[in-house]
């Protein structure tokens, strides 16, 4: 088999090695069906076992409480942006607060905006979105259909760590790439939402936690398909759903579960590895330029620059001959991102941050 590399890719992401291990021992067939995880009826005996372990295993790690729903549907966060509008916002003659921390926080309110009128609570661009804010600088309409945050920026690489007081305004969390990184209280929302392909599982297939009221308070007059309502009832099998994703969720939450024991441990190795390259940044005498302000910096997307993009393209190229892949940072911003989700071992983050100190001592001037 070809060496795996450390892969530093925002997303679709690095897998735990058991999960894929076990995934591949099965492929071809699961025990006791003679038949594929690739082929096997999402109506099945088989397949209703999965979803629900998939589903118990999360409801285990983030203590989800029965009067929330757990959903696997598709179409990624981006559907999200959309959905959530479409059920909460259009038509009932109220406004959606959106909290602007980063590039995803902006692309939401752009597509909630496509069904009624959207407010900035709070918008992070005069300081390039360095920071996520204060409660006290949140402007919040106390009559909005609900507040929307990003939990987590892959972009920038800020993170909240605590989470805006919205007080009886319904709370929505897009938490795609800082999903099952640590605790949280999910009684502090009424809905988050995260594509599976950060920490959870492949691309593919999004998971839904919404609580019980927002979804009887779904429309009916909505496609089925953009319905949470219609969702929740058909208990994620309304359609077809992403039957490979649901099964590689729950061997991931498994991993978590089984092998890492919680996410509270989990939490304890997250910080530890941005720990570590943050102090391979903070200690560079200037040569590593970290973009987020200290207080906001994300355990899961280590953003930086380097002195000029000459320098930047040839530590790209260095750091994949030292098996350091997808360090690039995203197209509109530039600059340098190591994406360290759960799945990421220490080893790797210890070979990057070896990688930086010594190319920081061969090139700074």
């Amino acid at each position: 088999m070809e060496k795996r590399i450390f892969n530093f890719s925002p997303g679709p992401a690095m897998l735990p090695l058991p999960a894929l291990e076990e995934a591949q021992r099965h492929l071809l067939a699961l025990p006791g069906t003679g038949m594929s995880i690739l082929e096997i009826s999402h109506r099945s005996k088989i397949f209703a076992d999965i979803l629900g372990q998939a589903e118990e295993n999360l409801r285990k790690l983030l203590d989800i409480p029965n009067t929330y729903h757990v959903l696997f549907l598709q179409g990624g966060a981006l559907l999200q942006f959309g959905m959530v509008p479409l059920n909460f916002l259009r038509g009932t003659g109220r406004s959606a607060d959106y909290v602007v921390t980063g590039s995803w926080a902006k692309k939401a309110m752009d597509e909630a905006a496509t069904q009624g009128p959207v407010r900035v609570a709070w918008d992070g661009k005069s300081t390039n979105y360095r920071q996520m804010p204060d409660q006290d600088e949140l402007q919040l309409d106390p009559q909005a259909a609900y507040v929307h945050i990003c939990s987590n920026e892959t972009i920038q690489g800020i993170q909240y760590r605590s989470y805006p007081n919205t007080g009886d305004v319904p709370l929505v969390c897009d938490a795609s790439s800082d999903f099952l990184c640590r605790p949280i209280s999910i009684e502090r929302f009424a809905i988050l939402y995260a594509c599976a392909q950060k920490n959870a599982g492949p691309a593919g297939v999004t998971i839904v936690i919404i609580r019980d009221d927002m979804v009887q308070k779904a429309p009916r007059d909505l496609p089925s398909m953009v319905n949470y309502r219609v969702m929740a009832e058909g208990r994620s099998l309304f359609n077809t759903p992403p039957v490979f994703g649901v099964y590689m969720v729950k061997l991931v939450t498994d991993w978590l579960l089984n092998t890492i024991g919680g996410l509270a441990k989990m939490e304890q190795i997250n910080r530890r590895k941005a720990e570590l390259l943050y102090e391979a940044i903070d200690e560079s005498n200037g040569f590593y330029a970290g973009h987020a302000d200290p207080f906001s910096r994300s355990i899961m997307n280590v953003t930086f620059r380097l002195p000029n993009a000459t320098l930047e393209e040839q530590f790209f190229n260095e750091a994949r001959q030292h098996g350091l892949a997808e360090l690039k940072g995203h197209r509109s911003v530039g600059g340098c991102r190591a994406s360290i989700y759960n799945a990421m071992p220490m080893e790797g983050v210890q070979a990057l941050r070896d990688f930086m100190v010594d190319f920081a001592r061969k090139n700074a001037s």
